[in-house]
């Protein structure tokens, strides 16, 4: 990577967030980082500029403010933490939709969003479907690139955690030196892994204008550049 970037990311307070706010801070390639918030984030970064709003709006934009080209987005939550369907659409679809667009609005061109493994408008679960209907909406934007990761269970998740992730995760961990071929998308990842594959992928210049990577395209992926 001989260019440098600006950069913004919605979601750094969460478990991917957080890992991807730090090697976004730690990437000298990277100059600027604006962290869309709702309240103060715990880093001491001066390449990080925090926008704090409580429906995490861009409300004021200097013209003099470094353009920000690359998006991360890494926001969601659980039926559990929501209460109820119509809550959880509101941060997984309306939400996570509203912030692309912003992201567009002020000169992102390179995007990249947590999904899930299983996302598909079509999904019988509320949950796939809506991470499903925000790809379909996202893609749909104009962006140059787009990059959606569908991570299995997120290795190391301990708060906020779905009950149905706590099975998943447990089963997962005990057979996971068995999951070969199409099960390692099954696997455990770490969220560091995650967020290393949409920073590597997002900057990466693809043939393809939207690029879908599951757990073991990441790990795959993230092999290749330690080779």
């Amino acid at each position: 990577m001989s260019i440098s970037y600006n950069a913004i990311i919605a979601g750094a307070s969460g478990l991917v967030g957080s890992k991807l706010l730090t090697l976004l801070e730690q990437t000298k390639h990277i100059e600027t980082v604006y962290a869309l918030c709702r309240s103060p984030l715990d880093t001491h970064s001066s390449k990080t500029i925090q926008l704090m709003d409580g429906a995490l709006r861009v409300t004021k934009w200097e013209d003099s403010s470094p353009t920000p080209t690359l998006g991360f987005i890494c926001l969601g939550t659980t039926r559990k933490q929501a209460g109820s369907k119509a809550a959880l659409e509101k941060v997984d679809y309306d939400l996570v939709c509203d912030v692309a667009q912003t992201m567009k609005m002020i000169g992102v061109t390179r995007i990249a969003v947590v999904s899930s493994l299983g996302a598909s408008p079509r999904s019988l679960s509320h949950y796939l479907k809506c991470k499903g209907r925000v790809e379909r909406r996202i893609e749909s934007m104009g962006f140059d690139h787009v990059v959606f990761v569908r991570p299995g269970p997120l290795a190391g998740r301990e708060k906020q955690i779905r009950s149905d992730e706590v099975v998943v995760q447990k089963i997962s961990s005990f057979l996971s030196p068995l999951m070969l071929g199409p099960l390692r998308s099954y696997a455990p990842i770490p969220a560091e892994s995650v967020a290393q594959a949409m920073l590597y992928s997002v900057i990466e210049h693809h043939d393809a204008n939207r690029v879908v990577l599951n757990s073991a395209n990441m790990l795959d992926m993230l092999s290749s550049y330690q080779t």
